[in-house]
């Protein structure tokens, strides 16, 4: 595995006083790497290189654009393992997890190969006498891609992928607490055959090289995944010069299990929901409502499941849930298992387990008796942290759904098709 940046073909170190080093969360003595963070001067040179190659690749017919991809995609599932073992040993997911997302990986990096013989435009009826109307596809330049550490192979493809086939060039600047994972990605697309240029990567803080990257003029696009307020204030910048945003964001999502649901289906997906991949998903299970009439069997049933739960080191045969990803979300984690100690009633949970000093791991947490009101309920904790919530009926569920400033995902369990499809 490189460090550094990956600039217009080669791997070179940026000179800036600030490492970035790349910590093990299942055990902090364990030091992966060490990035030397880029700077405003890196961000710079990657979009120039990334213009110059866009002359070229964008006259690449697409289907030889996405044979690049397809060879990237064999690349990758050689190296399967390799990525899989990075990616648990620095972001936390355990090996079963991790090995989870890099095949989901590599299955987007093979559906967009083949979008490569798909580029279609169309052709439209002329309100006007022999005026033929259509539209053609046609690539943007050079686009920004900033990825988040939660998901650090998967999400960096679902954006590198479609924009290279596309015949975009791309500065990707990764999640600085996971970039081991993106240097083996860009090194996979070296080995295929990608032109220098095409694929640039930049390393470093996102208030000087995330926001360095929105604020480029040559930035034809930005595509951004990661929270809500840098979301909100990345789209609000890049609206200033008229760049086109896509953001995905931040999420408090919700279950709602209903009166003949099936108790054993609505335990086991909540249970996966809240506490897989450490509950540090934009799409995690934070909140069950919960019928009255199932209440007392659902919950007795979470809690002996939250408490088999094995957690232990990301990369050890038998794990079930790893540590939170560094110290910041770690204590983040306590400080709302605390919030919710005054707020609410604690069935299980609410610390860090025995005999795992050595990393930043957190306990299996569940809370009932939680109301809207309750800030457990409503803000966003990207941690292994499960409200419950009793609902009275199907209305009062749906409000208590949407009482939150957030909407990614919800779920619900009821055996009348006609309730689930309102």
């Amino acid at each position: 595995m490189h460090t550094g940046c990956y600039i217009d073909g080669e791997w070179v170190q940026p000179r800036s006083e600030r490492i970035l080093k790349n910590v093990n969360p299942s055990n902090t003595e364990d030091v992966i790497a060490e990035f030397p963070a880029a700077t405003p001067n890196e961000v710079e040179r990657a979009v120039a290189g990334a213009q110059k190659a866009f002359e070229r690749w964008r006259r690449v017919p697409a289907p030889e654009r996405a044979r690049v991809v397809w060879r990237a995609t064999e690349i990758a599932r050689r190296r399967a393992d390799e990525l899989a073992r990075m990616l648990a040993r620095e972001e936390g997911k355990v090996l079963k997890e991790a090995q989870g997302e890099i095949k989901k990986g590599n299955s987007i990096l093979e559906f967009y190969a083949g979008e490569g013989f798909r580029i279609q435009g169309r052709t439209l009826p002329s309100e006007v006498a022999d005026v033929f109307t259509y539209t053609i596809r046609r690539p943007l330049g050079v686009v920004g891609l900033i990825t988040p550490w939660n998901f650090p192979y998967a999400i960096p493809c679902w954006k590198i992928a479609p924009a290279l086939v596309a015949g975009n060039t791309c500065v990707f600047k990764p999640a600085g607490l996971t970039p081991g994972t993106a240097a083996i990605l860009v090194e996979v697309f070296e080995e295929a055959g990608l032109p220098p240029g095409c694929l640039q990567m930049v390393v470093g803080p996102g208030s000087t090289v995330g926001d360095a990257i929105v604020r480029h003029p040559a930035i034809q696009a930005i595509s951004f995944t990661g929270s809500t307020p840098v979301g909100l204030g990345l789209n609000a910048l890049a609206a200033e010069r008229g760049a086109k945003v896509t953001c995905e964001m931040g999420g408090k999502n919700a279950v709602v299990a209903l009166p003949g649901a099936d108790v054993d289906n609505v335990v086991a997906s909540v249970l996966n929901g809240a506490f897989g991949s450490t509950g540090q998903r934009c799409t995690a299970t934070s909140r069950l409502l919960v019928h009255e009439e199932l209440r007392a069997q659902v919950t007795e049933a979470l809690v002996e499941g939250a408490r088999a739960i094995r957690v232990g080191d990301a990369l050890e045969e038998g794990s079930q849930m790893g540590p939170a990803v560094d110290a910041r979300q770690f204590q983040t984690d306590l400080e709302y298992i605390a919030v919710g100690k005054q707020e609410a009633r604690l069935l299980t949970g609410g610390g860090r387990p025995a005999g795992l000093e050595g990393g930043y791991f957190v306990e299996p947490t569940i809370f009932t008796e939680v109301e809207p009101e309750h800030r457990i309920f409503r803000e966003e904790i990207f941690g292994p942290v499960l409200s419950i919530c009793p609902i009275k009926d199907l209305e009062d569920g749906i409000a208590k759904a949407n009482a939150v400033e957030f909407g990614l995902t919800a779920s619900i369990y009821t055996p009348d098709i006609g309730q689930a499809m309102r």
